[in-house]
């Protein structure tokens, strides 16, 4: 009776700590899906400091799905000044608690694709917080990146 009644109490524990552990994932996962738009991104290389506001004079958004991400990038100014740009990529991504993990598959430079990010990333009410450190060699890319996101849809 004691080692039927232990046997019960280890399965309840490992069954209760599996489902624990998928439900964090997917409610982690969940959080994310969605369409975001970027506010700033702080890109920090070396001692030089690039502080963009995303408020004026250009936009970007970012759409998460339950298996890609994509983000679109422009100016507002239509490509017709000094100001112009325009960039959009995307992949397949996963969560891993809090790093988001983006495999850029898609990209208008195309040298980067095929790399993956690294994300931290927390979530505070409706706003997405950011940090990674894209880092591509052959490109000589190394800088920390930090974004601002407010959430637009769901």
């Amino acid at each position: 009776m004691r080692i039927t009644s232990l046997l019960f109490i280890i399965v309840t524990a490992l069954l209760y700590s599996c489902n624990s552990k998928k439900g964090i994932k997917k409610e982690d996962k969940l959080d994310l899906i969605g369409t975001w738009k970027l506010v700033s991104a702080t890109v920090i290389q070396e001692k030089d400091t690039s502080v963009t506001d995303f408020t004026t004079g250009q936009e970007m958004i970012k759409i998460i799905n339950e298996t890609h991400f994509a983000f679109l990038r422009h100016d507002l100014n239509h490509g017709k000044d000094s100001t112009a740009i325009y960039a959009a990529g995307g992949g397949s991504y996963t969560v891993n608690g809090n790093i988001y993990t983006e495999n850029l598959e898609y990209f208008n430079n195309r040298d980067w694709e095929g790399h993956s990010f690294d994300l931290e990333y927390r979530i505070e009410g409706d706003t997405l917080y950011t940090t990674a450190i894209e880092k591509i060699e052959k490109l000589n890319v190394n800088h920390l990146n930090i974004e601002k996101f407010v959430r637009i849809s769901k």
